[in-house]
């Protein structure tokens, strides 16, 4: 059930390890699981869109100061242009790495 609600949050290769992990999980911890929230990557991708502050959202907030300084100095543009190709993927990875914490896993993160 949790892979059907949020498959489109993570990317398909980290699906089949989250399945098996949450086979391996009794049933009181999977709630743990589902009560957490993850970020959708088309609300990040719209935020970097209109307001390129996404990489505050994904826990980034050391790059996004440095962003939004650049930002204002027009330098940043062209990183601007560079995260609103690659927001959808850092959001699915931060959502990985989130769930991966939750469920203990130890494998290296591959897109």
């Amino acid at each position: 059930m949790f892979l059907g609600l949020n498959a489109e949050k993570f990317h398909p290769g980290h699906l089949t390890i989250i399945k098996a992990q949450l086979e391996k999980m009794d049933d009181d911890e999977v709630y743990l699981i589902l009560a957490t929230e993850f970020k959708n990557p088309s609300t990040i991708l719209l935020i970097a869109i209109f307001l390129g502050i996404e990489r505050f959202w994904l826990d980034a907030v050391v790059s996004g100061v440095i962003k939004l300084i650049l930002m204002f100095l027009w330098v940043g543009l062209v990183w601007w242009l560079i995260d609103i190709f690659t927001a959808k993927a850092r959001a699915r990875t931060y959502n990985f790495k989130k769930i991966s914490r939750l469920l203990m896993i130890n494998t290296p993160i591959r897109l």
